[in-house]
């Protein structure tokens, strides 16, 4: 679904959710925007037992002079709405979007589907915001965002506020928005600064008495009072810096679940990935390697859990997280190669880029994948490889050339960039300027024969590789541990859905 295929009604209502948030505002207004610049009739609105108190909302809603109304509903009344209601950051029927009811009804939101989707909907849960999901939509229709600085203004904010102040951005597009909004820095200074209250301040205080330690696993778990979800992060910082806390989980419950923030400070726990672990089929989760964050339906989770208390939850969980894998350092490791097969790599075409032919040799870049920024400087014969799930491989020229032959002519890389979630960008950081990597790549294959010993895995590993100590490569059941026959030091995991397709057995 599109948003031009929304213009068909008139009027049309937009409803954030109960006790909106800064997203919710946001996103709303982004689609208020769009609709008004097509001449419809239409309304931002939000209902429920609470009119918007916080300081920071308050002051966002009055400077950016955001024409948002509260309709007030008795308990168990429902008002009808003509024309298109559209729910956004949030879903029709969930118990945190109360008051109205229309014939019509969309449904636009990043989290997790609860029921039957309307007919309808756009759902995408990997975003951090629903104001990253919004942009998407207003680029796509060619709605020019940065023609108005509140629009963009309101945006950054939410984005800013929903993923704990950028460190729980868990997709490029969110970091895309980021970089692309043209906002004003100083209210979002203002609003920054007027984000914690008194009454926060206990809330935080109270929390970091409440603790629970795991002596095992180094890990410590909070359950707050109800708060903004920027307070769960910074009680997390806090809890990091005990000298015996190395991984913690702080959460709260909201009106349709639970806001949770995760910290690590040590290089065997991806607090993105970890996040992604304790939301997992309930929500979603993500951010940084060090900082993440998500959110669990609570629905989901008392279909799940239903005689669970949270606390128990995330205690269970994070003792599970760290039980269910095992740590491979690739160097210095030796595999047993009894219970591997051996396998010959498949001679599929991918795509390449040489990166000096490209952007100037001494160019600082930043290469945004849909698994993390890499940073780096074009040098002479550097080239990068694009894998099939749009992952991206540096290699000096000298590998490339021994590892793969470039097809030369016709090929089929349009196909092939069908097929990826994400096409990788490369930005200049001396000038901003943003190129799909795409645009200037070509084919290869690899070349001669690639051989390795294969195994499935029974359980999760963590492969730290020998060029790369820092972090690591995650295979859960059912992937591929591999180990190159040439350079037992090269040990990798390969997804199970793409095993097949990459290699072949011998």
């Amino acid at each position: 679904m599109r948003l031009s295929e929304l213009e068909a009604y008139d009027p049309i209502t937009i409803q954030c959710h109960d006790n909106p948030d800064a997203d919710t505002i946001a996103s709303g207004y982004g689609l208020y925007c769009y609709f008004q610049s097509r001449g419809r009739q239409v309304r931002l609105v939000y209902s429920g037992s609470n009119r918007i108190q916080k300081s920071n909302l308050r002051l966002m809603v009055e400077k950016l002079k955001l024409p948002i109304e509260y309709i007030a509903v008795d308990r168990g009344q429902r008002i009808r709405i003509a024309g298109l209601l559209v729910t956004v950051d949030c879903q029709y029927g969930s118990g945190n979007v109360t008051g109205l009811a229309g014939e019509n009804v969309a449904v636009i939101d990043h989290h997790p589907l609860e029921g039957s989707p309307l007919p309808m909907c756009i759902i995408s849960s990997s975003m951090g915001s629903c104001s990253t999901l919004v942009w998407k939509l207003l680029q796509e229709e060619g709605y020019d965002v940065n023609s108005d600085e509140n629009l963009g203004t309101a945006l950054y904010y939410g984005l800013y506020t929903d993923t704990n102040q950028f460190s729980e951005l868990c997709n490029p597009l969110d970091l895309d928005m980021r970089e692309a909004l043209r906002a004003d820095m100083g209210l979002i200074t203002l609003f920054r600064n007027s984000n914690l209250s008194l009454k926060e301040l206990e809330i935080a205080g109270i929390a970091l008495i409440r603790y629970s330690y795991n002596d095992d696993y180094e890990f410590a778990v909070i359950k707050a009072q109800p708060c903004d979800p920027n307070i769960l992060g910074l009680i997390s910082d806090f809890l990091l810096q005990v000298d015996a806390v190395k991984t913690c989980v702080v959460f709260n419950e909201t009106n349709d679940g639970y806001k949770f923030s995760v910290r690590s400070c040590i290089r065997e726990v991806n607090a993105s990935e970890l996040a992604g672990f304790l939301a997992q089929d309930m929500g979603s989760g993500g951010g940084h390697y060090e900082k993440a964050g998500g959110f669990i339906s609570l629905k989901l989770y008392e279909e799940k859990y239903p005689t669970m208390h949270t606390e128990g939850y995330f205690n269970n969980r994070m003792v599970q997280y760290f039980d269910s894998y095992e740590l491979i350092y690739a160097e210095g490791y030796k595999a047993d190669f009894s219970d591997m097969d051996s396998y010959a790599k498949r001679r599929m075409p991918i795509g390449f880029v040489k990166l000096d032919e490209v952007l100037s040799e001494g160019t600082p870049i930043t290469i945004r994948t849909l698994k993390g920024d890499i940073n780096m400087t074009v040098e002479r014969n550097l080239y990068c490889v694009i894998g099939a799930r749009g992952d991206v491989q540096p290699l000096e020229g000298r590998k490339f050339q021994k590892k793969y032959q470039i097809l030369q002519g016709e090929n089929n890389l349009g196909e092939y960039l069908e097929k990826l979630e994400y096409v990788p960008v490369i930005k200049d950081r001396d000038t901003g300027r943003d190129t799909r990597l795409t645009d200037y790549a070509g084919m290869c294959v690899p070349g001669g024969e690639t051989l390795i010993y294969a195994r499935p895995l029974e359980r999760g590993v963590k492969v730290f590789a020998a060029n790369d100590r820092s972090r690591y490569m995650l295979g859960e059941p059912g992937d591929y541990l591999a180990v190159s026959r040439e350079e037992p030091s090269e040990v990798y995991v390969v997804e199970k859905e793409l095993f097949g397709e990459l290699y072949t057995a011998l």
